[in-house]
C-alpha cells in the first residue's frame, strides 16, 4: 500500500506571515517538519505543497521535494487533494501541517494505522490529553470529544466538554486536537467537492466540513505532544524545547 505524506505550506499567514520559512534554531520551520515526516517508516514519499516560489526554493535547497499548487485553496486539505490528483497510485495520503516542527514520527504512524488498519475508516487524525488547564480555555487550542468507538463527535475552539457541575464525581477528559490527517484517496478527493458549512466558517476549522457532510473521523489518541506554531511566542517555546533536548530527536 503506497502512502504519500504531503505538507501543505502557505506563505500568507494572518498571524505569522511567511510562517514556513521562519527560522527555528537555525533551520526554516518547513525543514524541521519535513525531517520528522521523513523518519516515518510507513510513508513512501514526502512532498511539500505550496503556493509560493520562495517556499518551494527553500525546500529544494535542503533536498526536499516541493510542488506548486493553486493559490485559491480554502484549506490545507484542498491543497493535499490537488497533489493526490497527480499521484493516482497513492492509496492513503497523510496531511501533516507545516506548523508542527516537533511532531513525532510515531504519532504520524499512529494516525496512519488508524486508517490502514480498518477498511471502514476513511479519515483519521490525532489527539493528545490536555494536561495544562490553561489550554482548555485557550481558543488557539482546538479541542475534540469522542464517541465510544473513538470517532470525533465535534471539534471546537471552545472548552469541550464543558464541566457544568464542578462537584461531579465524573472526571472530564479534555483532548487537544493535533493538526494531522490521514485519508483514503477517494475520501480526500471527495472533500474538495464539498461546500463549506456554517460550522466550519464559524469555528474556522476545516475538519468540521467532514462532520457536516456525514463523515466519521477516527481519532487516534497519543501521548506525544507537539507545539503548533502560530505566534512568535510559539517559536520561542519550540526553540527552548530544542535547546533543552526535549523532542530534539
Amino acid at each position: 500500500m503506497k502512502i504519500l505524506a504531503v505538507i501543505p505550506a502557505r506563505y500568507a499567514s494572518t498571524r505569522l506571515p511567511g510562517k514556513p520559512l521562519i527560522s527555528i534554531a537555525g533551520k526554516p520551520m518547513i525543514e524541521r517538519v519535513w525531517e520528522r515526516v521523513r523518519r516515518t517508516s510507513l510513508v513512501s514519499r514526502v512532498i511539500v505543497a505550496t503556493d509560493d516560489e520562495r517556499i518551494a526554493k527553500a525546500v529544494k535547497s535542503f533536498g526536499g521535494e516541493a510542488v506548486l499548487t493553486r493559490a485559491d485553496h480554502r484549506s490545507g486539505t484542498e491543497r493535499v487533494a490537488e497533489v493526490a490528483v497527480a499521484h493516482p497510485d497513492a492509496e492513503i495520503l497523510a496531511n501533516v501541517q507545516g506548523d508542527l516542527p516537533l511532531i513525532e514520527p510515531a504519532a504520524i504512524e499512529a494516525a496512519i494505522e488508524a486508517v490502514r488498519g480498518d477498511e471502514d475508516v476513511r479519515v483519521g487524525t490525532l489527539a493528545v490529553p490536555i494536561t495544562n488547564p490553561a489550554e482548555i480555555m485557550d481558543p488557539n487550542v482546538v479541542k475534540t470529544v469522542l464517541d465510544f468507538d473513538g470517532n470525533a463527535l465535534y471539534f471546537s475552539r471552545a472548552p469541550i466538554p464543558w464541566v457544568r457541575d464542578r462537584g461531579s464525581p465524573v472526571h472530564a477528559k479534555h483532548l487537544k486536537h493535533l493538526g494531522l490527517y490521514v485519508f483514503r484517496r477517494e475520501a480526500l478527493l471527495e472533500f474538495a467537492t464539498f461546500p463549506q458549512g456554517d460550522l466550519e466558517r464559524i469555528e474556522q476549522l476545516e475538519q468540521l466540513r467532514w462532520l457536516e457532510n456525514g463523515y466519521r473521523i477516527r481519532v487516534a489518541e497519543t501521548e506525544y505532544k507537539s507545539v503548533e506554531v502560530d505566534t512568535p511566542e510559539d517559536v520561542k517555546r519550540v526553540e527552548q524545547l530544542l535547546a533543552g533536548g526535549a523532542a530534539a530527536r
